[in-house]
């Protein structure tokens, strides 16, 4: 059977990009047909087995025009474990132009990556056609957990208050000796079990109707999941004691029992654990609640009175007021005023950040007991804080490598206890006592299986723990660069801008006598105003820093190579490197070799040919780069410096911040290779434009926060705050997480590996005891529950 797609192209410049595209998919085994058309960029592929959608992909992709891939997010609810999200999975991927689909228990989302245009709409109705409340993201509105919280509680207390009498009733003399005889003595058994059965169909049909409307439609369509389980147990242990309480005949005398206070408690247990589950869940997912919480709603815009409108109407380049203490409204730059901002929901530093004109703000900011008018330069999904929430929301909603084992067991692990509860009911039946012994023991296997805890131990692990990264300015882009960073030996680190702070600033100012440092540096900066050169700017900023007036300066010349003059107080003025002057004094000439060696950059200040001064200049260390270093060290990881600088400048800053291993004379369009030739567990940490090919080249690259855009793009982490000790933190949090999924895994394995087979009876021939469902409920529902308590841990990690 023929199938039809059509792919969108990268790439296309010219007819001769048509011919190689076309002749790529038809020499892939299966396509009958090859279009592509070059105004709009498209490829239309007609294929049958065994050509596949990836197959023609990677044949575009090798020859040189790959397939655009686009993103669609479905909000999707009546999800409730493992095999729930990986029905849904497979639904969407049977979908045709469907290249891949997620779906995570923890965020009650799908992911689906399409080749082509998809009618998000359509894919929401197949994944309604599967038996799930499904609609686009944007169009699904803000799910309240709270509701849903408060809605299973309601069910919980409801079922609870209906399962009381049946369980005193059936269980009371097990606590109370003597009350099974006073009770029977007063109402007749038949009446009691009557008793039971209107109050246990309540609970069935009222809160506990949840299950069936669920798990029996799943059945029947062949695909049962944890709703069916439940149903099947608390159904099937309803339907045996209906039979004894009405139609006693057809059940043998020694097996006339009745178990409706087990498919009560069942049910009741259940909400309870489901009702903890969404608490749990809520907590989880409170980082994004919180980033979102940030955004004002309004902001209070001078056009040109002041005027409070949504921020929705904000556009770029509008003047907003900011009053004292006010959250800011959205990215912008100070246009008057001065106030100090805390940036702490931006980069975790609780310290204020000084704001003056031309400074950038940040959207959800607060601003300090200052006033201050901004320029808008970012509204809606441009600005900082809705990219930020947009990493956070695809790093949460993200599928670890770790989890296509359990995709896999969970794809059977349904039909297989099922299948095992069939048999345990088979053999009691066949060698055991009787028939109430095997129903006993088929609900009790049915009911303590428990793929929830399988399906939620790695995403709400990622859930929670993303959300405390982003609480401590860490932004994981992409949710599996957790697990690669875990795996991580080596920590290379580009040196401008990530151990330092990226520009130079002065050092030092030596004069010769007859001359005062301040009177130096002010002639200096005279004659730098005209110049580009860094070392130019940094003189400027500790002249104004020392509050000093500038003499003016005329006929500004640069002298390339060696530095530049003007004319300053009728004199003429040289800024530069020794070759501009003559001999130097020793004692400049000491200072300035002394400078050198030790990786600083040295500016001379003269007049008449002769050296008067020299300005030492040089990027200082980021306070926490030793730290930083040492503390790798102690991880287990090797730090590496590279850097462009010559090897004596790169030595130099390496003996102070204690790193061993150093890759000076770098060329930028070299660090990408360095990065390769250090093989697998690399990590890469940069800022700069041309770092973006070494941060793509390492397992993990690491983007500062505070560097361009391009880097941020190609980290697959984003270290907010600009300070190296973000590295060990994301590397410590990256632990953290990848061991308590390991811990939930255990659990959820552990748990069904030993209690399925303690609840088919396997240990009685021994004298073990035979599980109660009631017991089985109860521990089904609180493995959910430990799983999700032990990710809510992550919570209070602090690194």
């Amino acid at each position: 059977m023929s199938e039809t797609i059509r792919f969108e192209l990268e790439g296309m410049s010219c007819a001769s990009c048509v011919a190689r595209a076309e002749r790529a998919l038809s020499a892939v085994p299966g396509v009958k047909r090859a279009a592509v058309n070059l105004g709009i960029e498209t490829a239309d592929v007609v294929f049958a087995a065994p050509a596949t959608p990836e197959h023609l992909a990677a044949a575009l992709a090798k020859a040189g025009y790959p397939a655009r891939q686009r993103q669609v997010v479905l909000a999707v609810e009546g999800m409730t474990c493992a095999a729930c999200t990986g029905r849904v999975e497979r639904v969407l991927r049977a979908q045709p132009g469907v290249a891949g689909a997620t779906a995570n228990l923890a965020t009650r989302a799908a992911t689906v990556t399409l080749w082509e245009p998809v009618d998000a709409l359509g894919l929401a109705a197949a994944v309604a056609r599967a038996g799930f409340q499904a609609a686009p993201m944007a169009e699904a509105g803000a799910c309240d957990p709270g509701a849903e919280e408060a809605a299973l509680w309601r069910e919980t207390a409801i079922a609870g208050a209906l399962t009381l009498p049946v369980f005193v009733v059936e269980m009371g003399g097990h606590l109370v000796p003597g009350f099974h005889h006073w009770l029977h003595g007063l109402v007749a058994t038949q009446s009691l079990w009557v008793m039971q059965f209107l109050l246990v169909t309540l609970v069935l049909l009222w809160p506990g109707a949840r299950f069936f409307r669920k798990g029996v439609p799943a059945l029947m369509r062949g695909a049962p999941d944890m709703n069916s389980l439940v149903a099947l147990g608390a159904g099937a242990a309803w339907a045996y004691s209906v039979l004894v309480t009405f139609a006693p005949g057809l059940i043998p005398e020694a097996s006339r029992a009745v178990y409706f206070e087990a498919a009560a408690v069942i049910a009741t247990l259940i909400l309870f654990g489901r009702s903890l589950e969404a608490r749990a869940r809520g907590r989880a997912g409170v980082a994004i609640a919180r980033l979102v919480a940030l955004q004002p709603r309004t902001a209070l815009r001078l056009s040109p009175a002041p005027e409070e409108v949504p921020i929705a109407a904000l556009m770029i380049g509008d003047r907003v007021q900011l009053r004292p203490g006010e959250r800011i409204a959205v990215d912008g730059v100070v246009v008057e005023g001065q106030s100090n901002v805390d940036e702490s929901m931006l980069t975790g530093e609780p310290v204020p950040v000084a704001k003056a004109v031309g400074d950038s703000l940040t959207g959800g900011t607060v601003n300090g007991t200052g006033g201050l008018v901004m320029e808008v330069r970012a509204v809606g999904a441009a600005t900082v804080l809705a990219r930020i929430i947009a990493m956070v929301a695809e790093a949460q909603g993200g599928k670890l490598p770790v989890q296509a084992l359990v995709d896999r067991i969970t794809l059977w692990f349904v039909p297989v206890v099922m299948a095992l509860a069939g048999l345990a009911f088979a053999v009691w039946l066949a060698f055991g006592p009787g028939l109430a012994e095997a129903m006993v023991a088929g609900v009790s296997v049915v009911i303590i299986a428990c793929p929830c805890a399988m399906g939620l131990a790695t995403p709400v692990s990622i859930l929670v723990g993303t959300g405390r990264a982003a609480e401590m300015g860490l932004l994981f882009r992409k949710g599996e660069a957790l697990q690669r960073l875990e795996t991580v030996v080596q920590v290379a680190f580009d040196k401008t801008g990530t151990l330092t702070l990226g520009k130079p600033v002065v050092q030092a100012v030596h004069v010769v006598s007859g001359q005062t440092a301040d009177a130096a540096l002010a002639l200096a900066a005279a004659v730098e105003r005209g110049s580009e050169h860094p070392l130019a700017a940094a003189v400027l900023d500790e002249a104004a820093r020392r509050g000093l007036t500038l003499p003016e300066a005329a006929g500004f010349q640069a002298i390339p190579g060696k530095g530049a003059e003007a004319v300053v107080g009728g004199e003429t003025v040289r800024v530069g490197s020794a070759r501009l002057f003559g001999p130097l004094d020793p004692v400049l000439a000491h200072l300035c070799s002394e400078a050198q060696a030790q990786g600083q950059g040295v500016l001379l200040v003269g007049r008449a040919g002769q050296a008067e001064a020299a300005i030492v200049a040089a990027d200082p260390v980021k306070p926490a780069a030793a730290e930083t270093v040492q503390r790798l060290e102690k991880m287990g990881l090797k730090p590496v410096m590279i850097t462009g600088d010559a090897r004596a400048t790169a030595d130099a800053i390496a003996a102070r911040i204690r790193i061993k291993s150093v890759h000076s004379e770098i060329m930028a369009a070299q660090k990408a290779e360095v990065v390769r030739s250090f093989g697998s567990g690399t990590a890469f940490v940069g800022d700069g434009l041309n770092d973006a090919p070494a941060l793509a080249m390492a397992d993990v690259g690491l983007a500062m926060g505070t560097g361009t855009d391009v880097a941020i793009e190609a980290g697959d982490v984003v270290l907010m705050r600009g300070d190296p000790t973000g590295v060990v933190q994301a590397i410590g949090l990256s632990r953290a997480v990848m061991r308590n999924i390991r811990q939930n895994l255990f659990w959820a394995f552990g748990y069904n590996a030993v209690l399925i087979p303690v609840a088919a009876g396997v240990l009685v021939p021994f004298g073990g005891p035979q599980l109660s469902p009631m017991l089985g409920a109860g521990a089904m529902a609180l493995s959910s529950v430990f799983v999700l308590g032990n990710a809510l841990r992550l919570r209070g990690w602090r690194g």
